[in-house]
């Protein structure tokens, strides 16, 4: 018989991993609301979009990863990698869900380092990580076979490593460093992330060690990686595709006579020469690296027309350089038309409408083409890494379905896309946010708004400068931009300081529980 002294009390509050359980939630519960229905979102994609989305890029990647004993030509293989990584399961749904999860992983950085680093409240933090949880191209993005999912990860992951540590040691210059050579060997963007990281770090006065560790680890990789490309292409590179790459930047403005080719002493440079003044050329520069029509032929002509040799790239490189040096201003006044093109209010149809569509939610399948790959085509390799994928039979042959639109799934993303997004403009408010707090803090070089505002600029500024603006481009910045305009308005603009503890819900003067810092909330000592 159990005496009413020995029967348990409900009323009592649950002890132990229980307890710290439920604290956890109650601190984080808008977060974590947010956080399970962006969730709910991808999963809503993966039902009306099965097993994944496809972009023109997709094909090289899957083909990398299905014959993994050569290095792409055109890009970097990082992301092929983690694609071989995942071949043994065969489906490409599930590396549509692993990049879903990279996504919520880019906002749960963002989220910890505010909340825990710099001291935003839980509303603040979590408004932070908005457009990463709920910007329909967002979800987009990393429903597509594509790298930009995995890029944004590895960025956000050494930024919020490097804010996250007042000293650093060389073990973690070691991670840092590990990271950097995964995201250069991603996007061939991370190598300048990496000159980025060790100036920031400079400035803080790390010391060597920590730069010196880091650098070595992510030089060690890289330099590996380069060892393989010189071993199939001929050259000591990561790609054969920069200077083709260039040209295509200064294909809309370049004139050979104010470069001052010579033709019988320069043919090489002459078969790269655009005839058509600028004022009738493509309206974009892709039409003369991609698509070999009109004018972009001459391009074409030169090397194998298919692969990108060494001498091509090298040729091309040439000119492209050459149009920049004697054509300065027509090439920044390019440069800053495509940097401005990720700060429009809506979406403009660019570079062209088949490209613009395939950041859409498709309303119909998506049959894969068959184009010519490594070892095979492109339909092919697809089927080769997951035999799962349906044939139909068009136009009397049987064709590859990539993506299936399963209804009404697919119509609620279509729908939602129409409305949830982030307006570039939007955007631009934020990259001024984030600079005035490195302007407030310019005695101590912009202080840890440096690095996220740098990086964010960066990401925009790269396309523009190097190759031409896409919008799968701009996706990446968008964290770290949230990230210095958070920080910038927590701990730059004095009157916030005040006002965020009440919006929070705590009392101005109020002092700290027990157990917790002295300091008020958001003086962070950096």
């Amino acid at each position: 018989m159990v005496t009413v002294a020995e029967r348990p009390c409900l009323d009592e509050p649950p002890s132990g991993w229980r307890a710290r359980l439920l604290a956890f939630v109650r601190r984080h519960r808008v977060f974590l609301a947010a956080l399970t229905a962006a969730f709910a979102l991808r999963l809503v994609t993966m039902i009306g979009y099965g097993p994944a989305l496809w972009f023109n890029d997709s094909y090289d990647y899957v083909s990398g990863a299905v014959n993994p004993e050569r290095p792409s030509a055109l890009r970097p293989n990082g992301y092929s990698f983690w694609l071989l990584l995942l071949r043994p399961f065969h489906s490409f749904g599930l590396v549509a869900f692993t990049q879903h999860l990279m996504g919520l992983a880019v906002a749960v950085l963002v989220y910890a380092l505010l909340r825990r680093k710099f001291g935003l409240p839980a509303w603040g933090a979590t408004l932070a990580t908005a457009p990463v949880l709920f910007d329909a191209y967002q979800i987009q993005l990393e429903h597509l076979v594509m790298s930009d999912t995995m890029f944004m990860l590895l960025v956000v992951g050494v930024v919020t490593l490097v804010l996250w540590h007042r000293k650093m040691s060389w073990r973690l210059g070691v991670v840092v460093g590990l990271l950097l050579a995964l995201t250069a060997l991603t996007r061939s963007i991370g190598l300048p992330i990496l000159a980025l990281v060790v100036v920031y770090l400079l400035v803080k006065r790390v010391g060597w060690r920590p730069v010196a560790a880091m650098v070595t680890a992510c030089a060690i990789p890289v330099t590996g990686y380069m060892a393989w490309f010189a071993s199939a292409h001929g050259n000591f590179a990561m790609t054969n595709s920069d200077g083709a790459i260039l040209y295509m930047r200064t294909a809309l403005f370049s004139d050979c006579k104010k470069m001052g080719v010579d033709p019988r002493e320069e043919l090489e440079l002459a078969l790269l020469c655009i005839t058509a003044p600028p004022s009738q050329r493509h309206f974009s520069g892709q039409n003369y690296l991609w698509w070999a029509n009109g004018d972009g032929q001459r391009f074409h002509a030169f090397g194998s027309g298919v692969t990108f040799t060494p001498e091509m790239n090298r040729v091309a490189g040439q000119f492209a350089k050459r149009a920049i040096l004697s054509q300065p201003g027509d090439y920044l006044a390019r440069v800053g038309l495509d940097f401005v093109r990720a700060f429009h209010w809506g979406r403009p149809r660019f570079p062209d409408y088949k490209t613009y569509l395939q950041y859409e939610f498709p309303f119909e399948d998506k049959v894969l083409p068959s184009w010519s790959s490594y070892k095979g085509t492109t339909d092919g390799d697809a089927q080769i890494y997951d035999p799962g994928l349906r044939t139909a039979s068009i136009d009397g042959r049987a064709k590859v379905i990539g993506t299936r639109v399963n209804d009404p799934w697919a119509a609620f993303m279509q729908g939602y896309q129409r409305i949830v997004r982030l307006p570039g403009l939007v955007l631009g408010v934020l990259l001024l946010i984030g600079l005035a707090g490195v302007a407030v803090r310019w005695r101590r070089l912009g202080g840890p708004v440096l690095l996220p505002w740098l990086a964010s600029f960066g990401l925009l500024l790269a396309p523009a400068a190097t190759a031409e603006f896409d919008y799968r481009y701009v996706l990446p910045a968008v964290p770290l931009a949230c990230l210095a305009a958070a920080i910038s308005l927590r701990h730059g603009v004095p009157w916030l300081r005040g006002v965020a503890p009440r919006l929070a819900g705590a009392r101005p003067g109020a002092r700290p529980a027990s157990g917790t810092a002295s300091r008020r909330p958001g003086r962070t000592r950096r």
